[in-house]
């Protein structure tokens, strides 16, 4: 199987969050037949697990999230790509991670792992389940599309559910209900006019007002609604915090869903590198797997898209810096 194949493999696998049982017993069984790999299922929740292989003391692990966002449709190529749900987020990059290994196994490399996660997409819940069972590895290397430059940061997230109650009427007679809606929407706008924080390596925070639900039919007073927004941190989230429950006022349940603080990572010289917009399961592992490096091919612009893709060329060079940084590591 060659590293374009075993892409298109773990691509025609569904594995939408949180059905990721599948593609981890799949790789669980090509793990294994890898010549001295110690493979494992590490629980998470009834049938979600991560994946861990070690070959010796894994100093340096590599990891990565099997999890993609919907819809699935299945994996394409042409001379230029490989095309499907999860191509360059991160199918690609598992195939890349696993070529770059089974490369120095030959080499006689030793003291390396492979750790892949469920959950990413959603809450990270393979991440936290994997900081609370770390295995000693003093570096982690985690693989998200950066088109192959060494990141030295990425921005945090903040999510949060917005949910507002009313009273239900009929709508020929708005007087006698209270609306939702119109209550929600009043906390929206002014989610929508608050001042975000800047910083200089980052960039400006951004918000995603992602899903709105509520009411019940065109000629009844809504009773209910909620909305999820989404922050884009450059900090550790507390100024937007503080600034959401002046916002919420008491009008809305406001409930916090997720936050990861943005991040800083390793350098290492001879890389072109980046600041990535986007969270990532790096600050879920709070250092327990080591000190983290962030890498991998394809695009974050056509991740989660209709068009995502992944160059073979950037999967084939891939191979070849995880390897670099590997034996980087290893020295030290």
């Amino acid at each position: 199987m060659t590293v374009f194949e075993l892409t298109r493999t773990l691509i025609d696998i569904d594995s939408v969050t949180p059905n990721e049982e599948a593609v981890g017993n799949w790789l669980f069984d090509y793990l294994s037949q890898i010549p001295g790999a110690r493979v494992e299922r590490m629980p998470v929740e009834p049938h979600r697990f991560n994946v861990f292989a070690h070959w010796g003391n894994p100093v340096v692990t590599l990891s990565t999230h099997l999890d993609t966002v919907p819809p699935f449709f299945e994996s394409r190529e042409d001379d230029e790509f490989i095309w499907g749900r999860g191509a360059c987020d991160t199918k690609g990059i598992i195939a890349s991670m696993i070529f770059a290994v089974e490369a120095l196994l030959k080499e006689d490399v030793r003291n390396i792992g492979l750790l892949f996660v469920v959950g990413e997409e959603r809450n990270s819940a393979g991440a936290m389940a994997a900081a609370r069972d770390p295995r000693g590895s003093l570096y982690l290397i985690n693989g998200e599309p950066t088109e192959n430059k060494l990141a030295l940061g990425s921005k945090g997230a903040l999510r949060y559910e917005i949910v507002t109650h009313g009273k239900m009427a009929h709508s020929a007679y708005p007087h006698l209900g209270e609306s939702a809606i119109e209550k929600l929407l009043d906390v929206l706008d002014r989610v929508r006019k608050m001042k975000l924080p800047f910083n200089d390596l980052f960039g400006p925070s951004t918000m995603n007002i992602g899903t709105i639900q509520g009411g019940r039919a065109p000629n009844v007073i809504p009773d209910y609604a909620k909305a999820e927004v989404f922050f884009r941190l450059v900090d550790d989230g507390a100024p937007i915090r503080s600034m959401m429950a002046g916002v919420v006022d008491g009008q809305a349940e406001l409930s916090e869903v997720l936050c990861l603080p943005a991040m800083k990572f390793g350098k290492l010289d001879g890389f072109e590198t980046s600041v990535v917009s986007y969270a990532t399961d790096i600050p879920t592992f709070e250092g327990t797997w080591g000190q983290p490096f962030l890498l991998g091919p394809g695009s974050i612009h056509v991740a989660h898209t209709a068009e995502e893709r992944v160059p073979k060329r950037e999967v084939l060079a891939a191979i070849e810096i995880y390897k670099d940084i590997i034996r980087r590591l290893l020295k030290q």
